[in-house]
């Protein structure tokens, strides 16, 4: 494996497809309680880093000088460059990961995986440091939000009429607009909607059951969606995105729980099953 290939494969973890494996195991198997509010500062952070993206337009190192990156490279670079997707999103979900849970190895490793992937951006020239160093300042910010619970309570409070109103804005967009607005919007009117009430489960057959399980669930509802979504009219790409996204997280959230309730048990029935047990000694 030559340098550039290293640097493809990290930065390849922070495309959308790893985003979304890792807050769906985080929600199932790490911290139900946390994934509303991780998911809700997620989506907030991308939809910032897109009307920031396409608000300012600036170019990419690569914009006058193609030869300063190589194909593969410029590949995994979608859109204006100021601020970089890769590093912003991956400060979120990382920094916001670590600031839920708060141990002092789990910040080590989110930290360095964040690292990397920033860095990532500017060994393969597809991002000035700049663009780097905005995407990460801006990550912390969301991180924090996630790690403070403060998209879980207030305004962002679990109820099925402002995701609803997302939902509707996102369909109203003008279909000139980057995909990103209405796929934005539907990732935030799913996790705002989301109301997780299970635990994770107690033993290693159901964590694994689970995370296979569900993966392979979230995937083909993925493709699934976006097969359909190729079926219908250009006019209704952006509606079809919105509702895309919004299912998945539903899907993620509210549908394997109840899929795999044999191993993500409810908290009520998990409160019932203790308040059951007998006291110790009798």
């Amino acid at each position: 494996m030559n340098l550039e290939s290293f640097w493809l494969l990290i930065t390849a973890l922070g495309n959308d497809l790893i985003f979304i494996a890792v807050l769906a195991l985080y929600g199932w198997l790490v911290r139900p309680s946390g994934i509303r509010a991780l998911g809700v500062a997620f989506a907030l952070s991308y939809l910032t880093n897109s009307l920031l993206k396409y608000g300012l337009n600036l170019p990419r190192p690569f914009a006058n000088d193609p030869s300063v990156a190589s194909a593969a490279a410029q590949a995994t670079a979608g859109g204006p460059g100021l601020p970089s997707g890769h590093a912003q999103m991956s400060a979120a979900l990382w920094g916001g990961v670590a600031a839920q849970l708060r141990r002092p190895w789990v910040w080590a490793v989110c930290l360095l995986l964040v690292a990397l992937i920033a860095a990532s951006r500017l060994a393969l020239h597809v991002h000035y440091p700049s663009d780097v160093l905005v995407g990460l300042l801006l990550g912390a910010i969301f991180a924090g939000l996630a790690g403070a619970g403060l998209t879980g309570r207030g305004l962002f409070a679990h109820t099925f009429w402002w995701p609803l109103a997302l939902l509707v804005v996102a369909c109203l967009l003008p279909s000139s607009l980057p995909d990103e607005y209405s796929r934005g919007l539907g990732i935030l009117a799913g996790f705002w909607f989301a109301a997780p009430r299970y635990l994770p489960p107690s033993c290693w057959v159901g964590r694994i059951g689970v995370a296979v399980i569900g993966l392979l669930t979230v995937l083909a509802v993925y493709l699934a969606l976006g097969a359909l979504a190729g079926l219908l009219p250009t006019v209704l790409d952006g509606p079809a995105r919105a509702i895309r996204y919004f299912a998945l997280v539903w899907v993620a959230i509210g549908g394997v729980p109840q899929l795999l309730k044999i191993w993500l048990r409810p908290v009520e029935e998990q409160h019932s099953a203790s308040q059951s047990l007998p006291p110790l000694g009798q």
